[in-house]
């Protein structure tokens, strides 16, 4: 079994098409047993809790209009590649994401960790979402199978916050400072959306040394 760790974080556009990539180059490896594990890592680690406008955002980040646009255009083109139809102008809150990060351990341990990243990708970059906000995040929990009351409680508490927290100073020691980062059985890293031609070393090296033990 081939493990792939990834580092992402759910308002991380280059995580979305990453992702997309990753399933791409998978694709082509039939018969390659592989077990994923999303990790946090927080792009804004000071964003107040209850979030910020994304013009604010985008002012505070970018500066000029112009400079905002220009990235956010290259986004969408590489999108559009991977059949990611971003939506960034529904998008009013850019939320703090220790909640959405908490709730992906949750759904880890209801064996349905990658059926979330995608929803909540989903939901933020697509339907322009809050996913900072508990309301919303349970909502998306439930269309996941998860169960409403049980999620309610787990967000309202402060269970795997400090784990949370903890993960993401664990990965910028480890020196990862760009997103997504994937490591491969815990010895192979790439960081960045490559394309999925980037993947087939890694995921061949992993192979022969898993097929070796």
């Amino acid at each position: 079994m081939v493990r792939i760790d990834i580092y992402s974080d759910t308002v991380c556009p280059w995580c979305v098409i990453g992702k997309r990539r990753l399933e791409r180059a998978l694709a082509t490896r039939e018969g390659l047993e592989v077990s994923i594990k999303w990790h946090g890592f927080q792009l804004n680690p000071d964003m107040p809790a209850e979030g910020m406008s994304r013009a604010h955002y985008l002012a505070s980040k970018f500066g000029a209009p112009d400079r905002a646009a220009s990235v956010y255009a290259i986004i969408e083109r590489a999108g559009h590649l991977e059949r990611i139809p971003f939506d960034f102008e529904s998008i009013e809150c850019m939320p703090n994401t220790v909640q959405s990060h908490r709730l992906i351990r949750y759904a880890d341990r209801e064996g349905k960790q990658e059926a979330l990243v995608e929803a909540l990708f989903k939901a933020f970059f697509l339907d322009g979402e809050d996913i900072g906000n508990d309301e919303t995040l349970k909502r998306i929990a439930v269309t996941q199978g998860l169960e409403r009351d049980a999620v309610a409680h787990f967000l309202a508490g402060d269970e795997d916050r400090d784990t949370v927290m903890a993960e993401d100073i664990r990965a910028r020691r480890m020196g990862i400072s760009a997103i997504p980062c994937y490591i491969v059985n815990g010895d192979y890293a790439i960081s960045g959306a490559q394309e999925p031609e980037a993947f087939y070393p890694l995921l061949d090296l992993a192979n022969i040394a898993v097929a070796a033990e």
